[in-house]
């Protein structure tokens, strides 16, 4: 197994082009993610590794027409990859799934208890400090405004992410905890949801709202 997580890590440190907080990095804090579910709930990690490392071989950018697709061409690539290194044939069939599902904009429900492992570590990279970080990276690449000045925490208007970047939390972020499956994903995931709401609240005091 070894010899060909190497494999995917050199392979993916060349693949990874695509906005900020989309790099390798956020790759090996998936699987670092994946690794303690998988063995909390004791899933097949010749299924779950490859899925986590190969997850993102292929993403289009946020606001690019065609993003719900980005799953479905990582996932079919992951198997090219694979095959070339003559990865065992019988997981090719959940690896795919697992990469398909992994997305939020693909919307797919994971069927299998690898899936699930590689949905959840993947979301936990979308919260918590990182979390924040990652946000902000996204925002200010596409040149987003951090709030609305009038209404930062939309209290009283409609939540709009495309043009507010704090809006995303709203719209995205804060909900992640009610998506997860596996209860080691879930008890990570209020800690760091926790986080982001005093975040939130450190803001609001700043700002003066």
């Amino acid at each position: 197994m070894d010899v060909f997580l190497a494999k995917m890590a050199e392979f993916i440190k060349v693949e990874m082009v695509t906005d900020l907080a989309h790099d390798f990095e956020h790759v090996r804090r998936v699987v670092a993610n994946a690794k303690q579910l998988s063995r909390a709930e004791r899933a097949n990690e010749w299924v779950v590794m490859p899925a986590v490392w190969l997850h993102d071989c292929v993403t289009l950018p946020k606001d690019h027409p065609q993003r719900a697709s980005s799953s479905a061409l990582a996932a079919d690539k992951a198997l090219v990859f694979l095959a070339d290194i003559d990865y065992p044939t019988e997981h090719f069939a959940h690896i795919h799934h697992a990469i398909m599902a992994h997305s939020f904009s693909a919307n797919i429900a994971p069927i299998s208890l690898e899936a699930c492992v590689v949905q959840d570590a993947d979301r936990l990279d979308a919260l918590g400090a990182i979390g924040i970080a990652r946000c902000l990276q996204v925002g200010s690449a596409l040149h987003r405004d951090l709030y609305e000045s009038k209404d930062p925490f939309a209290l009283y208007r409609e939540i709009d992410d495309k043009q507010f970047t704090l809006d995303h939390f709203y719209q995205k972020l804060l909900k992640i905890e009610e998506t997860l499956h596996t209860e080691e994903a879930k008890r990570e995931a209020r800690l760091r949801t926790d986080f982001m709401h005093q975040y939130i609240r450190q803001l609001r005091h700043e700002i003066g709202v």
